[in-house]
């Protein structure tokens, strides 16, 4: 699964689905022991969640690069790979 970014203890990961989408734009967060997967369209959690506070870091984030992982999903899914993009400062 490839990684897109690493900030602050979080990395956000992203993956093609072998027989085509079949799921919503998504991506996946990992902090600690806990993980998150999020929607794309609406940064809404579809599974899992974060603590509070990486959680909100990972939606603003995840907000400020909309477009940007909208785009990687859809590399991946052609068979690309993804780009990375910038982490929370």
């Amino acid at each position: 699964m490839p990684e897109l970014c690493r900030f602050l203890g979080i990395v956000i990961r992203m993956f093609a689905e072998p027989t085509g989408p079949h799921h919503r734009p998504h991506f996946h967060a990992y902090c600690r022991d806990a993980s998150v997967v999020i929607a794309i369209d609406s940064i809404e959690t579809l599974e899992g969640g974060l603590d509070r506070k990486e959680q909100r870091l990972t939606e603003a984030w995840a907000e400020l690069h909309q477009a940007e992982l909208l785009e990687d999903w859809n590399l991946l899914q052609a068979g690309q790979l993804p780009k990375p993009i910038a982490p929370l400062q």
